[in-house]
């Protein structure tokens, strides 16, 4: 399963070599929100450097993959970062401009005024407010 999440740099530790042939580096992300949350990842092996181009305070969206095994009747989980990109801070949210004329076939409303003209359509005029 591959998630993303996007957050702020919050921490980098070092690499640490857990056997002669296996390395693994974590790094914290925090979120925004009423709840902000610290979320720490893991890379390995040949993946323990792409944090190095990223610094702290950086936003940053991160793609991982959820692990989990058991050692001796213990459960572990560990959120494993395989990418890293920078998120731009000149992104603009993407809300539709107001500005634009309005699509074809587009009808502005207009409201009626309060004379009891003919220009209000039929099936409105039966209705009791």
């Amino acid at each position: 399963m591959n998630f993303e999440i996007e957050g702020t740099l919050h921490k980098v530790f070092d690499t640490e070599a857990k056997t002669e042939s296996f390395q693994a580096r974590e790094f914290v992300i925090s979120t925004e929100g009423n709840y902000p949350q610290f979320i720490k990842f893991q890379l390995t092996q040949d993946r323990c450097g792409i944090v190095d181009n990223y610094k702290e305070g950086e936003k940053v969206k991160v793609h991982f993959d959820l692990r989990g095994r058991e050692w001796q009747g213990r459960y572990f989980t560990n959120l494993n970062a395989w990418r890293i990109d920078r998120v731009s801070m000149d992104e603009e949210p993407d809300f539709p401009d107001y500005n634009e004329a309005p699509p074809a076939g587009f009808e502005e409303f207009s409201p009626q005024s309060n004379n009891n003209s003919s220009s209000t359509p039929p099936d409105l005029e039966d209705l009791p407010f």
